[in-house]
C-alpha cells in the first residue's frame, strides 16, 4: 500500500509539469532525483512482445524510403520550428503529429500558411519533444519483408508518458512491436546515440556501455559490451557495432550532435578550429573509425567535414553546442538546423555538394539548441512496409580510360524484381542512357563504357518490383545521382620503382618554405588516396588528389605563392592509413 501511495504521489508531482512546460533534452534536477526512486521502486512494464523479431533482421538506414515522420507537438515556444518541419516533410511523406488537441495544431498550421494535406494526428499523452530518443525504430524481418518496430528502454525514466509512444504508434499502424524491457534483454538506449547504414553496421558513443553498466540509474540488468552487441544483433540485425569515446562538451553524449551517415560510405563530421572544444576528441574518434573499419562494401570511408558554428563567437563550454550534423532525411528532402547566415551559407553548400539532387532546407534552431538538441532530435522516421532494397557501392574516381565501369547492385523485394536498369550520362542536360541490368540471383550488373580523361560520369539505378513498385538509388534520381571522374592525379608524380612495404607520409622539404615545397608519400597497395592541405583553423584550402591510385611512391610539389604566410597542415588518407603533418610558409 505504501508503494502504491508513493507512486501516486510521484505521478501527481510529475503531472504538475504541464505539456506546455519545456523539458530539455538533458534530465532536470527533479528528474534525476526521481530516477533514483524509480530505480528502487520499478513499475512492471506494459509488455507487448519481449522476443526478438524472426531473423534475419535489418535496421533501416535513414536515407531509405519513408512512409512517415513522427514529431511531438510541444512546447509552444518551439511551434515555429515544428511548423516548418511539417511544411517540408509532408511534401515527402505522411507526418505523424503526437498532440493533445489536433484542432489547435491545425489552426496554428493553417494560420502559418501550411496546408493540411499529408498529416495524421495521434491524440495521446506525452512529456517532451525529444521523440528521436523515445520513438519507434524500423526494422525488417527477412531483410526486406515485414516492417516491425523495436522499442528500447528509454533513459528518461521520469518521463513515462514519452516512453509509451512506440507502443501507441505500433498499435495505430497495426505493426508488430518488440521490446527490450525485461532482463536479460532490458537494454537502455537513446535514438540520438545510434546511426545505422542499413547493412548491419551501427555507430554509437560509449554512452551505450555506461547506461547499461553496474550502478546504472534505470534499474536494468548489468551487461557487458558483448552482451549489448548480442542484443543489438538479435533485435536490430547489427553485426558490427562501432562505439566511440564520449566527447567532453557534448553533455548528452549523442553522436548525432557531431556526426552523421550520409550514405553507406560517407561520414559527415563536425569540424572545430584546431584544438577547440570537442574538436580533438572528434578527430581521435574519426581516426579510430578510419584506422580500424571499412564500409560495408570493404572500402575506406569517405569523410565530409562541416564547420561547427560558434555562439556569440564562443564554442563549448562557454557557447551553445551549435551543430549542423543534427539533420534529418525525409525521402528526397534533408532538413538542416541553421543558426547564423554567415555560417549557414557554407553548411548548406556542403550538404548540397555532398547530396546532389536532394532538396536541402534550413530551419532556424536558435530557440531549441540551448536545450542540447535540434532537428534530428525532435523527429523520428518510419520506413515503408515492404521496401525495394538497393544495395550499391558507388563508383569512385578512376584513371581507367580503357575498360568499362561495372555498376553492381544487390536488389531485392518481397515480391521479386521484375526489372532493374542503370542510367548513365556525361551531360545530364542531354539526358541519360538506359542500360538494362542482368542478374544472377539478387545481384544485378550493367556497364558504363570507358571514357576519356577529365570526363565526369553521372549515373543512378532504378528497380521495379513484381508488385509494380519502382525505387531509385539515390532516391532523388535523376535530379540526384552518383558521380565519379575519370582523371589523372594532377601534379602527383611517381618517384621510385617498386612497391613500398608500408604506407607513409614524409615531412615536406624544405620546411619552412617560400613559396615552393615538396610532399612525398608511399602507398603500399592499390587504394583510394586523398591528399589535402588545411590552414591553421582546420579549413581545407587545397585538395591535391582524391582518386584511386596504384601502389608506389609519389611526390607533389606545392607552389604556395597565392597563399598567406602561416602554419599549414597536410593530410594523407589512403585506405585505413591516415596521417597529418605540419609545415610553415614564410614569405
Amino acid at each position: 500500500m505504501k508503494t502504491v501511495l508513493l507512486l501516486i504521489a510521484f505521478f501527481a508531482a510529475f503531472n504538475a509539469f504541464s505539456q506546455e512546460d519545456f523539458l530539455p533534452h538533458y534530465p532536470t534536477a527533479w528528474e534525476i532525483q526521481q530516477m533514483e526512486y524509480l530505480r528502487n521502486n520499478p513499475t512492471p512494464p506494459v509488455l507487448m512482445d519481449p522476443n526478438p523479431p524472426p531473423g534475419p533482421v535489418r535496421t533501416m538506414a535513414e536515407w531509405e524510403e519513408l512512409q512517415g515522420l513522427q514529431i511531438t507537438w510541444t512546447p509552444s515556444n518551439l511551434y515555429p520550428i515544428l511548423r516548418q518541419i511539417v511544411d517540408h516533410a509532408q511534401e515527402e511523406c505522411l507526418v505523424y503529429i503526437i498532440c493533445s488537441d489536433s484542432n489547435s495544431v491545425k489552426t496554428y498550421l493553417t494560420n502559418g500558411g501550411v496546408p493540411l494535406t499529408n498529416l495524421k494526428f495521434l491524440i495521446t499523452s506525452f512529456n517532451s519533444i525529444w521523440c528521436r530518443d523515445y520513438g519507434p525504430w524500423t526494422v525488417y524481418s527477412q531483410n526486406i519483408d515485414t516492417l516491425r518496430i523495436i522499442d528500447w528502454k528509454y533513459n528518461r525514466t521520469a518521463r513515462p508518458l514519452d516512453d509509451a509512444s512506440p507502443v501507441f504508434i505500433a498499435n495505430t499502424m497495426g505493426v508488430p512491436i518488440h521490446q527490450t524491457l525485461i532482463a536479460p534483454n532490458d537494454l537502455v538506449n537513446t535514438g540520438g546515440n545510434f546511426m545505422a547504414d542499413g547493412h548491419g553496421t551501427a555507430f554509437a558513443s560509449k554512452l551505450i556501455l555506461t547506461e547499461n553498466a553496474a550502478g546504472n540509474p534505470y534499474g536494468v540488468s548489468v551487461k557487458t559490451e558483448s552482451q549489448i552487441n548480442g542484443i543489438m544483433s538479435s533485435y536490430m540485425g547489427i553485426s558490427r557495432y562501432i562505439k566511440m569515446d564520449i566527447l567532453p562538451y557534448d553533455q548528452i553524449h549523442h553522436i548525432d550532435m557531431h556526426m552523421k551517415l550520409l550514405d553507406e560510405e560517407t561520414l559527415l563530421v563536425g569540424q572545430y578550429p584546431t584544438g577547440v572544444a570537442d574538436g580533438p576528441q572528434i578527430e581521435l574518434n574519426l581516426q579510430y573509425v578510419l584506422n580500424n573499419f571499412q564500409t560495408c562494401f570493404g572500402k575506406p570511408y569517405k569523410v565530409v567535414r562541416i564547420p561547427m558554428p560558434p555562439h556569440n563567437g564562443n564554442y563549448p563550454p562557454t557557447g551553445n553546442y551549435r551543430t549542423y550534423t543534427n539533420s534529418v532525411f525525409v525521402n528526397k528532402t534533408v532538413i538542416v538546423p541553421t543558426y547564423e547566415l554567415q555560417y549557414d551559407t557554407t553548411a548548406l553548400r556542403i550538404y548540397r555538394e555532398a547530396l546532389p539532387g536532394y532538396k536541402i532546407v534550413g530551419i532556424d534552431c536558435n530557440a531549441i539548441i540551448p536545450s542540447l538538441g535540434a532537428i534530428h532530435c525532435i523527429t523520428k522516421e518510419i520506413g515503408v512496409n515492404q521496401p525495394v532494397f538497393i544495395s550499391h557501392s558507388a563508383l569512385r574516381n578512376t584513371n581507367n580510360t580503357s575498360q568499362p565501369y561495372e555498376v553492381k547492385a544487390y536488389i531485392k523485394h518481397k515480391s521479386g524484381i521484375s526489372q532493374a536498369r542503370m542510367f548513365w550520362s556525361i551531360d545530364t542536360a542531354g539526358g541519360f542512357t538506359q542500360v538494362n541490368m542482368t542478374n544472377i540471383g539478387d545481384t544485378f550488373r550493367a556497364n558504363i563504357p570507358a571514357q576519356p580523361l577529365n570526363t565526369k560520369v553521372y549515373y543512378y539505378i532504378s528497380a521495379t518490383s513484381v508488385s509494380g513498385k519502382t525505387v531509385t538509388k539515390p532516391l532523388p534520381a535523376p535530379r540526384g545521382n552518383i558521380q565519379f571522374t575519370v582523371t589523372n592525379v594532377t601534379g602527383v608524380e611517381p618517384v621510385a620503382a617498386g612497391i613500398p612495404n608500408k604506407f607513409s607520409l614524409h615531412q615536406n622539404y624544405p620546411n619552412p618554405f617560400n613559396p615552393v615545397t615538396k610532399i612525398k608519400f608511399d602507398i603500399a597497395k592499390n587504394t583510394n588516396v586523398k591528399l589535402r592541405i588545411f590552414d591553421v583553423t582546420g579549413r581545407e584550402v587545397l585538395k591535391i588528389t582524391d582518386a584511386y591510385m596504384t601502389a608506389g611512391s609519389y611526390s607533389y610539389q606545392w607552389n604556395a605563392s597565392q597563399f598567406a604566410s602561416g602554419i599549414y597542415f597536410y593530410r594523407l588518407d589512403a585506405g585505413e592509413y591516415s596521417e597529418i603533418k605540419k609545415m610553415v610558409l614564410v614569405k
